[in-house]
Formats: structure tokens, C-alpha cells, sequence
């Protein structure tokens, strides 16, 4: 998991207000990192399952329940390693 990585979750999460639906370009503008360096990162985080499309052709990402589990503490770091 890179810091990367961890920032998108977290900006999906939002906190305890009610999660968001976002694109790489939204979330590249509210974080410190190039769009294109998030767009690598959420098809990792989305083969991770820890992300999936909200809406494809719009390409909105969402919290999956795993990513949330993971947030959580609930789903280590080393099971994710063990998927792949």
C-alpha cells in the first residue's frame, strides 16, 4: 500500500461524512497527485478490490466493502500481497 494509495482511500471515504463517487481527474485535484499517477493507482486498488466503478463510462470509483474492511484495520496489508 503507497501513500498514494492511501489517499485515494481516504478521499473515497470522506471521512465520517457520507463516502464519495469520484473520478481520477476530481480526485487528483483534491489530493497532491497527477491524475495519471491516479488513474495507475485505482486499477491496482481495483484489482486489489478494494475500489470498483461506480459507473463505468463516467469512470466513477467507489469504496468497495473490502476497501472499507481495509480502512478499518479489518484487512491487513499482507492479504492483499497474498491475492495476487
Amino acid at each position: 500500500m503507497t501513500p498514494v494509495d492511501r489517499d485515494v482511500l481516504e478521499l473515497l471515504r470522506n471521512g465520517d461524512e457520507s463516502e464519495l463517487v469520484l473520478t481520477p481527474g476530481v480526485i487528483a485535484a483534491n489530493t497532491d497527485w497527477k491524475r495519471q499517477t491516479i488513474r495507475e493507482h485505482l486499477l491496482r486498488l481495483s484489482d486489489e478490490r478494494l475500489v470498483e466503478y461506480y459507473d463505468e463510462a463516467r469512470a466513477l470509483y467507489q469504496l468497495t466493502d473490502r476497501g472499507r474492511r481495509y480502512l478499518r484495520g479489518d484487512v491487513a496489508v499482507e492479504a492483499l500481497e497474498a491475492d495476487d
